[in-house]
């Protein structure tokens, strides 16, 4: 094995050249700083001569009979010039690398983009350029006070952005203390509670009087996305589960619609009784080898986010897609029997309290099949069977 050699060349004691293994050479200062044994780097040779190397040696010297460390000292003056660095990284910097971080976590490209769009359309534009350690509260109320009572649901995701931003940021190292987007004990202090001002948006729904009246109107008509809207109705379910449903989901024997997890909003499998209507649907419904969509576009591909909406606003009825869940969700507790929490797990709404969760652990599904199945005889009352198995 081989070692660096080191040779004194006198002038300051200490100093030596240190000479390693491949050859190259440096100026160390071998001394004792408080009692401990340094080896204080000078520069290497021959960008720092002799003459230079004794005069750094002696301001080191210096330093230490008036106590000081110059060792410790470079490390804080490296740190320091570390932490200046970092904390000159904008805001807009760190909520891209941020959103990057996160990416894994989004259902979708959809939800990935949004993320960071509401901070592009909102944030970026004041504190965007601002380094983050710089963000002050006063900054973020630029920020949120002039869409938090016109857009209340959208300032308040933007605000728990930004605070996620900033935290990401702390982690990091590129700001200190406390983090001016939090809400509790700080911009709850300054901003209304987004609970108590935001107005809620119902999507429009038909009455359910008027559901089997449209039910008849529906099977009626000969567009692609009849067949899709009517099972949307029978089933209780969103657009998207409905648009993407497959036939690898659907039991027949069992009379039962598994959702995968992935399709759901709430990302939890969720299974649907099928009524004998929604099963005599799908049983006349032609199967393609090229896909396995139960109501695949003329293209075989997954129906637009638009298509059942645009169907209903050509035939100009009063409602969208997703208003229907309402209709039936008027139903069910104005003509029906059944308990709220067999409704509420037909929408695979979240549980909210201990009792929806305890009536969720058999998912309810007998109590649910028997509503679905009042629920398609209500909807094609008065409806003569061949319209109801078109």
């Amino acid at each position: 094995m081989t070692y660096n050699k080191y040779f004194p060349v006198g002038g300051v004691a200490g100093l030596q050249l240190q000479v390693v293994p491949t050859g190259a050479s440096s100026w160390v200062l071998r001394t004792t700083v408080h009692g401990k044994r340094r080896h204080i780097g000078l520069g290497g040779y021959p960008d720092v001569d002799l003459k230079s190397a004794r005069e750094r040696a002696r301001n080191i010297k210096d330093q230490i009979f008036q106590g000081n460390d110059p060792v410790a000292q470079k490390r804080r003056e490296l740190a320091d010039a570390q932490l200046e660095r970092a904390s000159r990284v904008t805001f807009a910097v760190a909520a891209a690398r941020c959103h990057e971080m996160r990416s894994p976590e989004f259902k979708n490209e959809k939800h990935k983009k949004q993320w960071i769009a509401t901070l592009e359309a909102h944030a970026f534009p004041i504190i965007g350029d601002l380094p983050v350690g710089e963000i002050t509260v006063q900054h973020l109320l630029q920020v949120l006070q002039p869409i938090w009572r016109q857009k209340t649901e959208t300032a308040n995701r933007l605000r728990q952005r930004i605070e996620v931003v900033m935290n990401w940021s702390r982690v990091q190292g590129f700001t200190h203390g406390e983090n001016p987007a939090r809400w509790k004990g700080n911009l709850k202090e300054l901003l209304p509670s987004p609970d108590k001002i935001k107005t809620v948006r119902h999507h429009k729904a038909l009455p359910w009087r008027e559901m089997p009246e449209f039910m008849r109107f529906l099977r009626a008509q000969s567009a692609a996305s009849t067949e899709a809207l009517t099972f949307l109705i029978l089933t209780g379910a969103r657009s998207k589960e409905v648009r993407l449903a497959a036939w690898n989901e659907i039991d027949f024997e069992q009379g039962r619609w598994t959702v995968p997890a992935e399709k759901m909003k709430a990302g939890r499998e969720h299974v649907v009784p099928l009524s004998s209507a929604a099963l005599s649907l799908l049983s006349q419904q032609g199967r393609y080898t090229d896909t396995d969509l139960i109501f695949p576009s003329p293209r075989l591909a997954p129906l637009s986010d638009n298509t059942l909406s645009k169907f209903l606003r050509d035939a100009r009825i009063p409602a969208v897609p997703h208003g229907f869940r309402s209709s039936f969700k008027d139903w069910a507790r104005s003509a029906t029997d059944f308990a709220d929490e067999v409704s509420e797990l037909a929408l695979a709404h979240v549980n909210s309290n201990s009792t929806r969760a305890a009536y969720a652990r058999d998912m309810l599904l007998d109590k649910r099949a028997e509503m679905m199945e009042q629920w398609a005889e209500f909807l094609f009352t008065s409806t003569d069977r061949k319209q109801e198995t078109r």
